[in-house]
């Protein structure tokens, strides 16, 4: 990932972030359903995944205290925030009012 996060999450196009860990299980089975998504919305949006035991200030800043954690960002501002498994038509839901 090049750039900051602020500089990241600064965009005109929906961005996706999961806040995960490498042994948490949910995380893992949710993580088929982001790459669906990131498949299917193509260029309308961006899906970053977010490592919260290598990213702790990310995690501190954004209160994330238990995985997985999606938010959405649009022009910096958190647009929508969900802790727990999403599967695909939930992300979908939370994408597209702000496509």
């Amino acid at each position: 990932m090049t750039g900051t996060f602020e500089e990241l999450i600064d965009s005109d196009k929906p961005v996706v972030v999961d806040f995960f860990a490498t042994w948490c299980g949910p995380c893992k089975a949710m993580s088929p359903a982001l790459q669906q998504l990131a498949d299917e919305m193509g260029d309308n949006i961006k899906v970053v995944k977010i490592d919260i035991d290598k990213n702790k200030i990310l995690q501190r800043k954004f209160s994330v205290n238990s995985v997985p954690t999606v938010m959405v960002f649009k022009n910096s501002k958190q647009l929508f925030r969900q802790s727990g498994t999403m599967m695909l038509p939930q992300l979908k839901s939370a994408v597209k009012p702000h496509l």
